[in-house]
């Protein structure tokens, strides 16, 4: 089974490329620092995804699998370990804008919210402000609530 865990610095440029395939948003990377997770394979990364913290809550954003291993379970291994991530650093909730994968994260627990109910300072973040469109669906997640 696959296995996810921390990003080397290494890993942004594959990381990076990664999401520019899969059409997500690359541009605040730099500013936002979020902080990655991998799974890779033969060296090579083939899924990540990533936690922005905001206090006592956290942005699970960039979460992408390599289109030829969509639908194998990675993408469920990838939030699993960002929540454990979250856990440890005492984030209590998560939320994410998704354009696509809606139905993938109500699958793994996450409740559609509307957008305005975000903590202030998650909403003034780059990815609610300019990166992902209005139309976009924005979820959440209590950690406590989960196991």
């Amino acid at each position: 089974m696959s296995r996810a865990g921390p990003a080397s610095a290494h890993d942004l440029i594959a990381i990076r490329a990664l999401l520019e395939r899969s059409g997500l948003p690359t541009s605040d990377l730099e500013a936002a620092q979020p902080e990655f997770v991998v799974i890779r394979e033969g060296g090579q990364v083939i899924g990540a995804g990533a936690l922005q913290r905001f206090g006592s809550a956290a942005l699970l954003r960039s979460v992408v699998v390599a289109a030829d291993r969509r639908g194998s379970g990675l993408g469920r291994v990838i939030v699993s370990e960002l929540e454990r991530a979250a856990r440890a650093r005492q984030i209590s909730r998560l939320f994410l804008l998704t354009q696509t994968a809606a139905e993938f994260f109500a699958r793994c627990g996450y409740r559609l919210i509307e957008r305005s109910s975000a903590p202030l300072d998650l909403q003034g973040s780059e990815e609610f402000r300019a990166l992902c469109p209005d139309s976009a669906a924005c979820l959440a997640k209590s950690l406590s609530d989960s196991t």
